[in-house]
């Protein structure tokens, strides 16, 4: 798969090496294929029309999660100059929005390398999140559960993104309403939703796959996260996207469910 783009700071990287770090982020396959972007540890396809990403793909093992190593530093949110001007977020559009700059690939799952961390701070990788009770609450609650899967199998891939679901109004008719901040017009997303991969122990053990949907909402403290467990076929409905295309959903165990889950049950 060709790098379509990249920030400034991996020019020093090879072709070759940009491309090998590309196969093994992507290892069970893309999503989709618009605007890929690679970073130092991390990947994403941009949607130019809402300055959000379609899709974050990492792999977490226990040294990207290793608390004691890259750190975040002091207001490290930058625009990625890579993206065309008219195409690009910029820190003034959250400025006054009431939204937080939510993280897709969440900054504490990239602590092998201070780059990795601070790459998760370009807006590329942000989008407008409620902040108490969301970014703050739930989203922060689910993101610390992945970081738990790390620890205990220590091979996870996660997908990470922005839904925008339709409503039903009078008559019957659905419709998808979300807000825009920032003259750049930035969208503000419905929901998101984390596809997860956790890779057996076990030789030629199969994967377990899981995913989430979460409102864009402040959520009440004390919900489990296993009530917002979601079909994978549901959310690629909304996303537009195919999860880990790479493997036959024949060859995972757990890629459904409703509302119970195998690794709950020894996590929860």
């Amino acid at each position: 798969m060709p790098i379509m783009s990249a920030p400034k700071l991996m020019k020093w990287w090879t072709h070759d090496e940009a491309d090998h770090r590309m196969k093994q982020i992507m290892k069970y396959g893309f999503p989709g294929l618009d605007d890929l972007r690679l970073y130092s540890d991390f990947v994403l396809s941009y949607d130019r029309r809402n300055r959000v990403a379609h899709w974050v793909c990492e792999h977490l093992q226990v040294d990207s999660i290793h608390p004691n190593r890259g750190r975040r530093g002091r207001n490290p949110y930058q625009p990625d100059l890579s993206v065309p001007s008219n195409f690009r977020s910029e820190l003034t559009d959250y400025r006054r929005s009431g939204f937080d700059r939510g993280h897709l690939a969440a900054a504490g799952n990239h602590h092998l390398q201070q780059n990795h961390c601070e790459d998760t701070f370009f807006l590329t990788n942000i989008a407008p999140q409620i902040g108490q009770g969301f970014n703050r609450g739930a989203w922060n609650n689910l993101e610390r559960y992945v970081r738990s899967l790390v620890h205990h199998f220590g091979s996870v891939f996660v997908c990470t993104g922005p839904l925008y679901k339709p409503k039903q109004r009078s008559g019957g008719k659905l419709s998808v309403e979300y807000e825009m901040i920032g003259l750049n017009m930035i969208a503000v997303p419905t929901h998101f939703f984390k596809v997860i991969i956790v890779e057996s122990k076990v030789h030629l053990g199969k994967p377990y796959m899981e995913g989430y949907v979460m409102p864009n909402a402040s959520i009440p403290d004390g919900l489990p996260l296993r009530s917002f467990l979601c079909d994978i076929r549901e959310i690629e409905h909304y996303a537009g996207l195919k999860f880990f295309d790479g493997l036959r959903r024949s060859a995972l165990f757990g890629s459904n469910y409703p509302s119970e889950s195998q690794v709950f049950r020894e996590f929860g």
